[in-house]
């Protein structure tokens, strides 16, 4: 019976500590409402519309989409751009050096790594004017690469990935 009464209290102190934890629960949610958000990374998309899915085995544009029949899944977040268009800073950023997204060259292996805003990313299929260095929210940061030329009929886009491969999307 002291076992019981024991456990209760303990139980009950336990949940009563949790509850008063909770009380920092709406700072938590205020914190997720202030995330970063993407500016307009590419010239004629301004509200950064993300790919669709194409025809041709190129898939879906959404993060965790199917890649080589489901062998592995797409850890970015493509955003629709036409070949050659200017991509733009989405904030102030840092340029963190080349971002290569393969590992046999093509005509769109490049890309470069960012940071800004608290996010560490990558943007590939672009050519970017410079590596390193910073640029402000709106400038130039470079072009994007002739993706028909690789893979033609698919939607050409900038393809985001953070740097520790979660999902982009809740940024845009």
């Amino acid at each position: 019976m002291k076992t019981t009464i024991l456990l209760t209290a303990l139980v009950s102190a336990a949940l009563s500590a949790e509850y008063d934890q909770s009380s920092e629960y709406p700072d938590s949610l205020s914190a997720e409402s202030e995330l970063v958000k993407f500016g307009a990374l590419c010239s004629g998309n301004p509200s950064n519309r993300k790919r669709g899915c194409d025809g041709k085995g190129y898939g879906c544009g959404n993060y965790g989409a199917s890649r080589a029949g489901g062998k592995r899944k797409h850890l970015g977040l493509d955003i629709v751009c036409a070949d050659g268009a200017t991509v733009y800073a989405p904030f102030d950023v840092k340029l963190g050096g080349r971002a290569a997204p393969y590992k046999k060259n093509n005509a769109i292996n490049d890309g470069v790594n960012l940071s800004g805003g608290g996010l560490c990313f990558k943007l590939f299929y672009v050519k970017p004017d410079k590596y390193t260095g910073t640029v402000k929210k709106g400038q130039k940061i470079g072009k994007l690469l002739p993706m028909q030329s690789v893979y033609p009929g698919i939607t050409s886009h900038v393809h985001v990935q953070m740097c520790d491969k979660t999902d982009p999307t809740k940024y845009f």
